[in-house]
């Protein structure tokens, strides 16, 4: 049941890719991080509908228009011992947030952790994105208080597959 009645969420399917490239791009320039994405419409097409995919991908869509998407995988927990969601992307355009579109995204997304079983439904936030940490925090979501994330990227991390390690390790 959605609170929009003309809101509708559907899987995304390969001809999406370049709207799906197109939410990318508007996320990441929200969040200041433009300079850091490098994918492009193969690379996803690829990804997503490709012969192993890694993610999938919910859109929305308001009056048949392009509302917003949610990019999640499968993680595992092993203290569970059971296969969680991992939402790696949620936006919403700026013109319709407000309307209940990303609490629809989220939850699909906490039913869909339902049905298949899953312990969990997780995601980060930026430390400085006060609206959205708000939203969570509303939904009964709550931060992880104890834990820093890690990434590794490009260099390091083709460093680390050979056998080496990076400088000051």
């Amino acid at each position: 049941m959605t609170i929009h009645p003309d809101l509708h969420l559907r899987y995304a399917t390969v001809e999406d890719v370049d709207l799906i490239l197109e939410f990318i791009q508007a996320l990441a320039d929200y969040e200041h991080l433009a300079h850091e994405v490098v994918t492009d419409a193969d690379s996803l097409a690829r990804s997503l509908f490709g012969e192993h995919r890694v993610a999938e991908v919910l859109l929305a869509e308001l009056r048949g228009q392009p509302a917003g998407f949610a990019v999640f995988f499968h993680s595992f927990s092993t203290f569970l011992g059971k296969a969680g969601l991992y939402l790696e992307d949620l936006f919403v355009k700026p013109e319709l947030r407000g309307k209940g579109i990303g609490r629809e995204l989220l939850a699909r997304l906490a039913e869909l952790a339902v049905e298949r079983g899953c312990g969990r439904l997780e995601w980060s936030v930026l430390d400085w994105n006060e609206p959205a940490i708000g939203f969570y925090k509303e939904l009964g979501a709550r931060p992880l208080d104890g834990w820093t994330g890690f990434r590794m990227t490009g260099d390091a991390l083709a460093q680390l597959a050979r056998g080496g390690s990076s400088p000051g390790a």
